[in-house]
C-alpha cells in the first residue's frame, strides 16, 4: 500500500531524476515540507521500501560514500500517474497550530497572539519572496501550492492580528 510519503517520495525523483534520501530530505524542506510533514526517519526508510515493491530501482555510488541513488521505475511512473489523476477526496486536514491549542484551554488571546503574529508573518513573508522568483514556467503546481500557502498564512495573519489588538474582544471576533 502506498501512503502520502510514498507519493512524495515518488514525485520528488520524478522531478529530480535520481536522488539519495539525503537529497529527497533536502528538496522535502524546500518544497512540500511547508504544508506537509515526513519525518526524517520514514524518508531515509521509505526509498528501500519502494525498490522493494518495484516502483523504485536503486543504484549504489561505486566509490566514494556508495551513497544509494534511486530511480523511478516504470511501475512507479504509473503509481504515481495514477494517484496523480484520483480526485482529492481525502479527509480535510487538521488545524494543528500550538497556539489554538492554548486558546482552546484559556491562554491570554493577546499575549499568544503577539508570538503567533509574528512567525505567520515570518512566513507569509518567505513565501512572497519565494512567489517573486516564479519565472511562470512550468510545472505550476508547485507555485499553485505556493500560493494556497500565502493565501492561509494571510488568514493567520488576520486572526492572530485581530486578537492581538489591545481593544481585541475573542468572543465577538
Amino acid at each position: 500500500m502506498l501512503t502520502s510519503t510514498s507519493y512524495i517520495v515518488l514525485g520528488l525523483v520524478d522531478w529530480i531524476g535520481e536522488a539519495t534520501p539525503y537529497e529527497l530530505k533536502q528538496r522535502i524542506a524546500e518544497t512540500v515540507g511547508n504544508f506537509w510533514s515526513v519525518p526524517h526517519s520514514q524518508l531515509y526508510a521509505e526509498p528501500a521500501r519502494l525498490t522493494a515493491s518495484g516502483h523504485l530501482s536503486e543504484r549504489r555510488e561505486r566509490g566514494g560514500r556508495r551513497r544509494r541513488l534511486f530511480s523511478l521505475t516504470d511501475h512507479g511512473r504509473e503509481a504515481l500517474s495514477a494517484w496523480r489523476s484520483q480526485p482529492a477526496d481525502d479527509p480535510l486536514p487538521e488545524l494543528r497550530d500550538p497556539g489554538l491549542l492554548r486558546l482552546f484551554f484559556g491562554a491570554d488571546p493577546q499575549a499568544i497572539a503577539r508570538t503567533r503574529l509574528h512567525a505567520h508573518q515570518e512566513k507569509l513573508r518567505s513565501y512572497e519572496e519565494r512567489l517573486a522568483r516564479d519565472s511562470g514556467a512550468p510545472p505550476r503546481g508547485p507555485w499553485l501550492a505556493l500560493e494556497a500557502g500565502i493565501g492561509h498564512e494571510r488568514e493567520w495573519v488576520r486572526f492572530w492580528a485581530q486578537l492581538a489588538a489591545p481593544t481585541s474582544d475573542p468572543i465577538a471576533g
